[in-house]
């Protein structure tokens, strides 16, 4: 097997190889590189979808230029955890960002949450946050108000007294929860519009549909929800079936998320 850094033309290969749908192992045998070699360098530099040669070799000789450069210790770097690939991990986090992304979630928001969920602990100061990502405190204050607001993270006191972000097994539960109330006013707001609009007409019509539908999908996302907690806390009789064989209760009306982020479960900007 070849060693060394790739050269462009081993990247155009890659590119190409995933146009084509070839698995990571078969476009590696045809390099005549080791599986994780190719693995890394498609998880770094966008992912299988988004993957471009020319760009990831541009990026690659960045990098390389920046780690000749002597770097302070940083005081806020992660943990290292014996057993566990630094780059891997890096590019892992990178492609994970990636998908939030790509889901409506603004870029810095991305970074936050996908920082905490890599971390052993689940928490961090907003000072460790600003540390660990290179950014200001101001953009880290800012993507925490977000995630609080979607109920994606929330807020403990240390022993210091300082403020720590905190993601766990409860919160996506707890975000979708949130979710189902934003979605019961949406449906109640709609209605009121029947009303105004008159009975009968196009309009109403309309605004019937929407506070219908949200009514549908809202109550499909609460059963969703209390059944994937207790089939996550293993609780008896809890099982994996889907949403549309979860047990009643009365509808809770839903709405997706405006911002067509991973709580979704529809395209940014559509009801």
């Amino acid at each position: 097997m070849s060693g060394g850094r790739l050269t462009q033309q081993e990247r155009q290969q890659i590119a190409r190889g995933l146009a084509d749908d070839l698995a990571y192992a078969e476009i590696a045998r045809r390099l005549g590189r080791p599986t994780s070699t190719v693995t890394r360098e498609v998880m770094r530099n966008g992912g299988p979808t988004d993957y471009r040669a020319d760009l990831a070799h541009r990026a690659t000789g960045h990098r390389a230029r920046r780690r000749r450069r002597p770097a302070p210790p940083d005081p806020g770097a992660p943990v290292q955890v014996p057993g566990r690939d630094v780059e891997a991990v890096r590019a892992y986090e990178e492609a994970f960002t990636a998908v939030l992304v790509r889901s409506g979630l603004p870029r810095m928001t991305s970074r936050v949450l996908v920082c905490l969920y890599l971390t052993d602990a689940g928490s961090l100061a907003a000072s460790e946050l600003a540390r660990r990502l290179q950014v200001s405190p101001a953009s880290v204050s800012k993507a925490i108000a977000f995630l609080e607001g979607q109920g994606l993270v929330r807020r403990e006191r240390d022993d210091r007294r300082r403020d720590r972000y905190v993601v766990d097994d409860d919160i996506w539960y707890q975000a979708m929860r949130a979710h189902a109330r934003a979605n019961a006013r949406l449906a109640e707001t709609a209605r009121r519009g029947v009303d105004v609009l008159g009975p009968g007409t196009p309009a109403a019509a309309r605004f019937e549909g929407i506070a219908r539908f949200v009514d549908v999908v809202g109550a499909t996302m609460a059963r969703a929800a209390e059944q994937a907690r207790d089939v996550l806390h293993g609780e008896p009789g809890a099982t994996s079936a889907g949403p549309a064989t979860a047990a009643g209760g009365p509808p809770v009306a839903g709405r997706p998320d405006r911002t067509g982020g991973p709580l979704s479960g529809g395209s940014p900007g559509r009801p």
